[in-house]
């Protein structure tokens, strides 16, 4: 009888009485991947083209590591897919991504999503993220925040939940749009990064949501002024949570 392999990391299952003189090679093998799930890094090029990752069956491979940092000049909105199956079933995975791509001024994405799911996870610039695949989505657990500098060459900036944005104002004014599906709990905060804001304002749009319960624009013009907005409800929308 042929060997079996496990469902998140498709360690292979030897039969009783099959697969003799291998028994070794193959436990080797299977404590290798182990090793790799538990403390495993691997920098991969998002730069090019989006990357799907692999479960390879009885063997190490990219998608059984731990950590993935995510490196390269984005060309493109990029997307890092987890497999949701393997030989031997849905697979479930833990695991944490960096983003330490550039994005440049064309505010591309980065996104992280489980095969088959049309729901992904966005890492905002420079963020490291505590993520799990149940094997149908992947889900974000723990976001360690970045900063990304924006200026009115990026404009229009279309914002993600967990960006820090340093604005610089000082050159012409412009407007940040806010995330246009948010979740309860999504986070954006605003820095005046050259305390220019009452020189050139900077513009907050709601992208669709209310905002202080009103559908309309918020105007910064305080010079040095910051503050975090977090999305409440559909009714109140985005409200400050510091200022």
């Amino acid at each position: 009888m042929a060997s079996t392999y496990s469902t998140d990391l498709a360690l292979e299952k030897i039969t009783t009485g099959e697969k003799a003189g291998l028994w070794g090679t193959i436990t080797n093998t299977n404590l290798e991947i182990l090793e790799q799930s538990a403390s495993g890094y691997i920098a991969v090029d998002m730069a090019g083209s989006n990357v799907t990752l692999s479960l390879t069956d009885g063997a190490t491979s990219n998608g059984k590591n731990l950590y993935f940092k995510l490196t390269g000049t984005l060309s493109g909105n990029r997307t890092l897919t987890m497999p949701a199956t393997t030989t031997g079933g849905t697979a479930t995975r833990v695991f944490v991504v960096e983003d330490a791509t550039t994005r440049g001024t064309s505010n591309r994405t980065l996104s992280v999503l489980t095969a088959g799911s049309s729901s992904s996870v966005a890492i905002p610039t420079g963020g490291k993220a505590l993520l799990y695949s149940d094997g149908t989505d992947t889900k974000l657990s723990i976001l360690q925040k970045g900063y990304n500098s924006i200026s009115d060459s990026n404009a229009p900036y279309l914002a993600v939940a967990g960006d820090q944005l340093i604005c610089s104002t000082n050159v012409n004014p412009f407007t940040v749009n806010l995330p246009a599906t948010p979740s309860v709990g999504d986070e954006v905060t605003i820095i005046d990064g050259l305390a220019s804001f009452a020189t050139n304002n900077l513009t907050i749009n709601p992208n669709g949501s209310n905002l202080n319960s009103a559908a309309a624009n918020l105007v910064l013009s305080t010079s040095g002024q910051s503050l975090t907005l977090v999305y409440i409800n559909t009714t109140r929308g985005w409200t400050f949570k510091n200022t």
